[in-house]
């Protein structure tokens, strides 16, 4: 009886367990099912302001535009057709708040019912026209031409380099800013954090005696647990006015400010494994260095950290995962400005603080919303690449450790 129970009770435990991993499972391949679906609705969706149409006059020989061309249209840095494969006509912009320019309220009726007529007169006799108006307002009798408009380019979506999701009459959703801004504070991250690490491991591990170890260790650790907000905080009123001086600079939320930020949070990754890594050098490679003649810090030199090669790798890619995925303290430092960067001394804008400063603006299922989700999408295929790393690295440190 006593052994039925136990077999019992073992089974019941070990399908909680089964059970737990299946939903856990289940629940991370339906959020990237979910995520992926989103991100990838943008490439089937226009990136004309939904339920606007971009008309010129029938005569005109353009046929189509890019979302680059039409925003430089209505900058005015294009003025003249002929630019654009047209004839040598000057560009007449005309907006839905326009309409008053050209008619008067009686003549547009008392609840706008001769709009579409009357916008349909407008582009018929301009020549030079390019009209953006609702599509609701389109006439019946119609006789201007409707302007066709590419989706959202994949390369187009990755090489250019502005983002402007709600710019009229066209989003400019260039990523290349953002990514390279999340590599380029990470990058910074890791120049900052891993030496600064590594030292703070190679003396835990090797110099420090073990009353010393068990209080700074803890101590390391604890930094992980501060809220990443609370890091934003310091950051803004200790180091960005800090670099604002120091460099006699107009502000000082710049790349050099979240990069100070995210070395001093991807720390305790670095430290900890860092230490990890080469505390498991075996004693006899030590002790046959030091039997050699070698003193305390070239065997350090010359026998420890190359054996711990691969840890100290994998720990710095670790410490760029957690800087890649930062998103409040960078957001509260870095300026939030979408420009490539040039240098350290310039702001920048990430990935993950572009999606939490602007989801909350973006009405669901827009394009807005889609582009922010396509973002979220090469963030995480971002993350996979470093775990990826990561994982291939602690395989072949297990390799060097097992033979």
């Amino acid at each position: 009886m006593k052994k039925f129970l136990k077999k019992a009770v073992e089974k019941t435990i070990e399908g909680v367990l089964f059970l737990s991993s299946t939903i856990t499972t289940v629940t991370v391949v339906l959020i990237v099912f979910f995520l992926f679906r989103e991100g990838k609705s943008l490439f089937q969706s226009s990136p004309l302001e939904e339920g606007f149409v971009l008309a010129i006059n029938k005569e005109n020989a353009v046929v189509d535009l890019s979302s680059n061309q039409i925003k430089n249209i209505f900058d005015q840095n294009i003025t003249n057709w002929s630019e654009l494969g047209g004839k040598d006509e000057p560009i007449f912009l005309f907006r839905l708040d326009d309409i008053g320019n050209y008619y008067t309220d009686e003549e547009l009726g008392e609840n706008l019912e001769f709009f579409p007529q009357k916008t349909n007169e407008l582009i018929d006799k301009s020549a030079g026209i390019i009209a953006f108006f609702p599509k609701k307002s389109i006439d019946s009798n119609f006789s201007g031409k409707i302007l066709a408009i590419e989706n959202v380019n994949l390369y187009k979506f990755f090489s250019e380099k502005e983002w402007f999701p709600t710019a009229q009459p066209v989003a400019q959703l260039g990523v290349l800013s953002l990514i390279l801004g999340t590599l380029w504070v990470s990058f910074g991250a890791i120049l900052i954090a891993l030496p600064l690490g590594l030292a703070t491991a190679i003396y835990m591990a090797e110099i420090a005696s073990k009353r010393v170890r068990n209080i700074l260790k803890p101590l390391i650790e604890l930094l992980a647990g501060i809220p990443s907000v609370v890091y934003g905080f310091f950051g803004l009123i200790v180091i960005v006015p800090q670099i604002q001086s120091l460099f006699g600079l107009p502000v000082g939320e710049t790349a050099l400010a979240g990069s100070i930020i995210l070395g001093i949070m991807a720390l305790p990754t670095i430290v900890t494994i860092s230490e990890d890594a080469l505390r498991t050098t075996p004693k006899e490679m030590k002790e046959a260095s030091l039997a050699l003649g070698a003193n305390k810090w070239q065997t350090i030199h010359r026998v420890v950290i190359p054996f711990a090669g691969s840890g100290i790798t994998a720990a710095a890619i670790l410490g760029i995962g957690r800087a890649i995925g930062e998103t409040m303290a960078v957001l509260m430092v870095t300026g939030n400005a979408a420009i490539i960067p040039h240098t350290f001394l310039e702001p920048v804008r990430t990935i993950p603080a572009t999606i939490a400063a602007e989801l909350g603006e973006a009405p669901q299922g827009g394009l807005h919303f889609k582009a922010l989700f396509a973002l979220a999408c090469i963030l995480f295929i971002m993350t996979i690449i470093v775990n990826l790393t990561v994982e291939y690295i602690s395989s072949k440190r297990k390799n060097k450790t097992s033979h």
